[in-house]
């Protein structure tokens, strides 16, 4: 049974097209690669569809999907658009004969359900009308219950993720343990955790990470 999802997705291709239509029940729009770069028409088209129901933007997790997701992130209403991140699997698609320049399996080589957590995390909003990117909430000293305070560029070299010795190769083991992109840099990386994850998450993950 498909999930109904109620924003518009964004994919590279006709086959990540195809395999996120066994999953969702959702527009799903194609891109044509970079062929997105020149096509003003399309870009029109996905800037309405995000003002009139919201877009998800799903690439795949090489460096091709990063320079498409970065285009769309300056072509597009940043507050309409959500950012999914697949995984970094190695692999190769059923049809193809050799795996891709960087051996990962983009968007049609991933299952359903993690193309359903990778939403989830984005925060789709279901038929349900949840939305996956329920955060935890904090209180103010009045006890008023607010929405959590996002994490800041100054949060990252707290946590040794920027700006310090080392810090390039602790993002990395992040990045993995998190299932998030190689590609992401400091900046990416403080985008992607402030979508997907909690503070309490990365606590958690940080601490697992001192522990290996």
């Amino acid at each position: 049974m498909k999930v109904k999802i109620r924003e518009a997705i964004v994919v590279e291709g006709r086959y990540d097209k195809n395999t996120l239509a066994q999953t969702v029940d959702a527009p799903i729009i194609t891109l044509g690669g970079f062929g997105v770069f020149n096509d003003r028409e399309k870009l029109a088209f996905l800037r309405r569809l995000a003002e009139k129901r919201g877009l998800i933007v799903l690439t795949d997790s090489d460096g091709a999907g990063f320079v498409i997701r970065n285009y769309l992130k300056g072509a597009l209403p940043g507050d309409r658009v959500k950012q999914a991140y697949i995984p970094d699997i190695r692999g190769k698609e059923r049809r193809k004969r050799r795996p891709g320049r960087e051996g990962k399996l983009g968007v049609e080589g991933m299952s359903p359900a993690v193309l359903l957590e990778v939403l989830r995390r984005a925060g789709a909003t279901f038929e349900d009308g949840s939305s996956g990117k329920d955060r935890p909430l904090e209180k103010d000293a009045a006890g008023t219950a607010e929405t959590e305070k996002p994490l800041t560029k100054a949060d990252l070299f707290a946590l040794g993720l920027s700006g310090g010795a080392g810090s390039a190769v602790r993002r990395q083991a992040l990045l993995k343990r998190l299932e998030l992109p190689e590609h992401l840099n400091a900046n990416g990386l403080l985008e992607a955790l402030n979508l997907l994850y909690s503070r309490e998450e990365l606590e958690a993950a940080l601490a697992a990470l001192a522990e290996a």
